[in-house]
């Protein structure tokens, strides 16, 4: 165990960044996200929940995949991919235990047969450093879904107290990256890690979802949960706003389009939502033609379709995100309790 003064904080992004780059919460017009990382930006490690997940990391928002160039009636394919093989490797720092998790998820569906090649490329590339939480919320239950709060595990793990963040490398990446850094450590921090854990564990014990009853959802009961009268009362007030999968550290539902330019055509994919109403629709209309069935397509793909499919990983880390930014107050935690309720 290694740690480092928080006044010196400032010194350790800067040697990561000299042959690495840096991706970390910075605080921006009030809200704490994801960005890369420069001299003088304001970091918040002891952010809870940014307001989006890091996968923008590895699945960005928006980005252009490939070009097309006509001249003539010859067509050139050209592989943007070009532009981020060259960028050196990042390092993700700060991720929380839940979306660390969320990360496995998203592996599951990128990196299975075919690979997503753009994001394998990203994810390559990448050295993440989680933060295990110290103050977790009332909306937060990840536990409920296996997920320790206090060893978020990654590349390397730290931990935050007032005074110190202490430094655990866990992979070769890890050590990799210790061996860039190790000069601004000292040793020491293993009775103080055990403490950070043990208060942290004894507020997660005092959470309110912690005893969220997931028994229901399971592949037997998947008609049963599907034809359940509940879902038309569950989704009345759905604005189909798009929110909670935006914030969701696990969607990864997206579009495809080309567009016209000057020099020819660009196609680029983007985030999309199955709570919207034009979501995969097709030339003969869209497959699920009212907010209820959209509604439920969400749930039952985080609580039944994707576990089923991933030997008992759910889609879903307990991060609170969708409890913390629905306008309606509609989550993913009133779904449990209204259809768990045996």
């Amino acid at each position: 165990m290694l740690k480092i003064a928080k006044s010196k904080l400032n010194d350790l992004y800067a040697k990561i960044n000299e042959s690495m780059g840096l991706f970390i919460p910075v605080k921006v017009a009030g809200e704490v996200d994801y960005r890369v990382w420069s001299e003088g930006k304001e970091v918040s490690l002891e952010t809870l929940k940014t307001v989006k997940s890091p996968k923008s990391m590895f699945f960005p928002q928006t980005e252009n995949l490939m070009k097309f160039v006509k001249e003539g009636k010859n067509i050139e394919i050209i592989d943007v991919r070009e532009d981020f093989d060259q960028r050196k490797p990042f390092v993700l720092f700060g991720v929380k235990a839940c979306d660390y998790k969320a990360i496995e998820v998203l592996d599951k569906v990128f990196l299975a047969d075919p690979v997503d090649t753009y994001y394998q490329d990203r994810r390559e590339k990448t050295t993440i450093i989680t933060t295990a939480c110290s103050k977790p919320e009332d909306t937060c239950f990840c536990s409920v879904f296996g997920i320790d709060a206090t060893n978020p595990l990654g590349d390397v793990t730290t931990y935050l107290d007032n005074d110190y963040l202490y430094w655990q490398a866990n992979t070769e990446k890890g050590e990799n990256l210790t061996n860039l850094v190790k000069d601004l450590f000292e040793n020491g921090g293993e009775e103080k890690v055990a403490e950070i854990k043990e208060n942290a564990k004894k507020v997660l014990d005092c959470l309110p979802f912690k005893n969220l009853d997931l028994s229901k959802f399971k592949p037997e009961n998947l008609n049963e949960l599907f034809n359940s009268d509940k879902w038309q009362e569950l989704s009345e007030a759905c604005l189909a706003c798009g929110t909670c999968t935006f914030v969701c550290p696990t969607c990864q539902c997206f579009d495809i389009r080309d567009f016209k330019t000057n020099k020819g055509v660009v196609r680029f994919r983007c985030w999309d939502s199955c709570m919207y109403s034009d979501f995969t629709q097709m030339s003969h209309g869209n497959n699920r033609t009212t907010q209820t069935q959209r509604f439920r397509q969400r749930f039952m793909h985080k609580l039944c379709y994707y576990p089923s499919q991933n030997g008992g990983l759910y889609s879903c880390v307990g991060c609170g995100r969708c409890v913390n930014k629905c306008p309606q107050n509609l989550n993913i935690v009133k779904v449990i309790k209204a259809l768990g309720d045996k």
